[in-house]
């Protein structure tokens, strides 16, 4: 469904102090009516202004009240929330789906386990990246929508969701009965990409051995820690990604099964940059699909999803240039826009001035601090350097 018909139906209805837009099921190939729709100001808070139903076309026209702030307009579709930022004046197209407690085509793609010293503990924060392929396009949604291994003594601090709307949240796991490393969630996991972040911290000697399971085959399973500590590994999986940062070392395994995790030991000392956000800790909101309320959202959450796929495009570039086909599998948030970059890394510089542009935003609401910023943004004008120097080189090929 494209902008074309919303212009075409409201043109005469859309004014400059107002949100309009149109509902389309993409399960069913049809636009929904009776759907309910909340515009939410992102200020501090989030503040609901105004909800409406959706029309007999789908149709939907919310009232600005703040238009000088930026909004997020809520479908809510069989209990389960379809979010897309918006701008007073804009006119939005949504789509939701239809929800299964069992659904085919739900695989993995990628892990992140990135590690350093905080204090007497190695803090952990492992970004596991969830694709929901499935046809016709259903949103997985029930108790245990998601499940995960940690080491046993993990500590968790927070745990976080993304869909494809690259809005996060902060959620809850629950452990399953007589397992201590086995956790659950219950985010849905609509169709396309979904990112969980595990943020945990484990009793630290010197040492850690990591050996766990996953539920899903990966693509990828990365390793991120400072250069100043030590990662050693029996198997072969591993390989050294050349990082092209002084303050980091990448290891990396390709090709991933489901079950048993490549084991690997971490050991010495050694910080990554500061997370000033990552100490505050609101309150988890709910995951129950069935409540329509509104989801808590996370800076921390999404900085930390910018600047990890910043920095290991930066380190993983040349290693994925080898091999094309592993492209989509193994690129991360930014770098899933990447397409044949071996002719033309033009997609990638418009990914990444439109991450630059979501960072001004989220500085100018406040919802970063200026460290974060100044980190995220040196991370991802790094790859924009990258990426034209590279294109001088081929000589603007496309």
């Amino acid at each position: 469904m494209n902008l074309g018909l919303i212009v075409g139906y409201s043109a005469t209805t859309l004014a400059a102090d107002s949100i309009s837009g149109i509902a389309h099921n993409q399960t069913r190939g049809q636009l929904v009516a009776g759907e309910e729709v909340i515009l939410l100001c992102l200020n501090q808070n989030i503040e609901e202004e105004t909800r409406t139903r959706t029309d007999s076309q789908g149709y939907f026209r919310l009232a600005v009240r703040c238009p000088d702030k930026l909004h997020l307009v809520r479908v809510v579709h069989q209990g389960i929330n379809y979010d897309q930022q918006a701008l007073v004046g804009d006119a939005v197209s949504i789509n939701v789906f239809d929800t299964a407690t069992k659904v085919q085509g739900v695989t993995g793609n990628i892990e992140i386990i990135r590690a350093g010293i905080n204090g007497k503990m190695l803090h952990v924060s492992d970004m596991i990246e969830i694709k929901n392929n499935s046809s016709p396009p259903l949103t997985l949604a029930g108790k245990r929508t998601f499940e995960v291994y940690l080491p046993v003594q993990a500590k968790i601090e927070s745990v976080l969701a993304a869909d494809s709307g690259k809005i996060g949240v902060i959620i809850s796991a629950a452990t399953v009965p007589g397992e201590p490393e086995h956790y659950t969630v219950n985010f849905p996991l609509r169709p396309g990409v979904t990112k969980f972040a595990f943020n945990y911290d484990l009793p630290y000697d010197g040492h850690a051995t990591f050996q766990t399971k996953g539920v899903y085959a990966l693509q990828q399973l990365a390793v991120m820690i400072p250069t100043t500590m030590k990662f050693t590994s029996q198997s072969p999986a591993f390989q050294t990604l050349p990082a092209g940062n002084n303050n980091y070392q990448v290891q990396a395994a390709n090709q991933v099964k489901a079950g048993e995790r490549p084991a690997f030991e971490i050991s010495g000392v050694g910080a990554l940059p500061a997370q000033q956000a990552a100490r505050t800790r609101p309150k988890p909101s709910s995951s129950t699909p069935s409540s329509p309320a509104p989801s808590t959202p996370s800076s921390r959450l999404q900085w930390w999803f910018i600047v990890t796929g910043a920095v290991l495009l930066l380190g993983t570039c040349g290693f994925l240039l080898w091999d094309r086909q592993r492209l989509s599998a193994n690129a991360t948030t930014v770098a899933q826009k990447i397409e044949q970059p071996r002719q033309s890394p033009v997609p990638l510089v418009e990914a990444l001035k439109e991450e630059l542009f979501q960072l001004e935003i989220a500085l100018s609401h406040g919802t970063i601090s200026g460290e974060e910023y100044t980190s995220a943004k040196q991370a991802l004008e790094g790859t924009v350097k990258w990426a034209l120097a590279r294109n001088e080189v081929s000589g603007g090929a496309t």
